[in-house]
């Protein structure tokens, strides 16, 4: 089901993780952002627009995490961007033989076998240069940062005020922190990411993360000053209060709290 966020701008919701899809209406078609997880949920989603008459015109991954770089054939073949770093942790993926097993086994396994992996990852990186999603649509922004993966990138719709922030700015995920091989700074790298969206946020009116409810405009500071402040208290060995872990987690995402055990503890060790 698709649910209006602001003019022209809507999101399709996975049921398992929350996923927010988010489509963008533009004048030959959409822009399709983080296609979906199940192909049953993208058939749906598919469907939808088919009876608003309104094709996939372009696709855009956030990030190259498995649940933002899907795709299925119903949605048609249409280019799919993503920053160039994002393509390349995917060439480099899709180069091993086995990738597909690789990804089938860090699939969920309540949805494994309903995720299609075809289409899986066949991203057309931007130049760096790049300021701007090439579609025949309302201007769409790239804010590209290094928290939480390599190559992830927010996106600005800009003359509808809403901020697609990838897997940042969850009212359900506590900021999950990537190491690259134990040669990057994590910590630093969020306090950037955080940094660029809050640099954006002056225009918003709504964000849309990648998992969880959407933001409104009195919400979008307050969302970016709690993820900074559980990166924080990370760095600094503080005790973490948030609402997304502990008693007050949204019913049946208790298991967050592991999440953010496990970085506590890897933080912990750094320190």
């Amino acid at each position: 089901m698709l649910t209006q966020v602001a003019d022209g701008v809507l999101v399709h919701q996975s049921e398992l993780l929350l996923n927010n899809t988010v489509v963008v209406q533009g004048g030959a078609g959409v822009l399709l952002i983080d296609a979906g997880i199940r192909g049953d949920e993208m058939i749906c989603l598919a469907n939808d627009l088919r009876e608003l008459g309104q094709p996939v015109a372009a696709g855009f991954s956030t990030h190259p995490d498995w649940d933002h770089v899907l795709w299925h054939a119903q949605l048609g073949d249409v280019p799919r961007y993503g920053t160039a770093r994002c393509a390349a942790v995917m060439r480099d993926l899709l180069a091993n033989a086995d990738w597909k097993t690789r990804v089938h086994e860090g699939l969920p396994p309540e949805i494994a076998e309903e995720t299609p992996l075809d289409l899986f990852g066949l991203i057309t990186g931007l130049p760096g240069e790049t300021t701007h999603v090439p579609w025949d649509g309302p201007r769409v922004r790239v804010i590209e940062h290094p928290a939480h993966s390599p190559g992830h990138a927010a996106l600005l719709i800009e003359e509808h005020g809403v901020l697609v922030a990838g897997d940042m700015l969850s009212d359900v995920f506590v900021p999950m922190l990537d190491d690259v091989n134990g040669t990057n700074d994590p910590i630093e790298e969020y306090l950037v990411g955080l940094r660029r969206l809050e640099d954006a946020a002056d225009d918003v009116d709504a964000v849309i993360p990648g998992h969880g409810s959407v933001g409104r405009a009195d919400q979008v500071m307050a969302r970016i000053d709690l993820d900074r402040a559980y990166v924080r208290a990370l760095r600094d060995g503080d005790v973490v209060d948030d609402p997304r872990i502990g008693p007050s987690a949204k019913p049946g995402w208790e298991w967050v709290s592991d999440i953010h055990a496990g970085q506590l503890r890897r933080f912990a060790r750094k320190n």
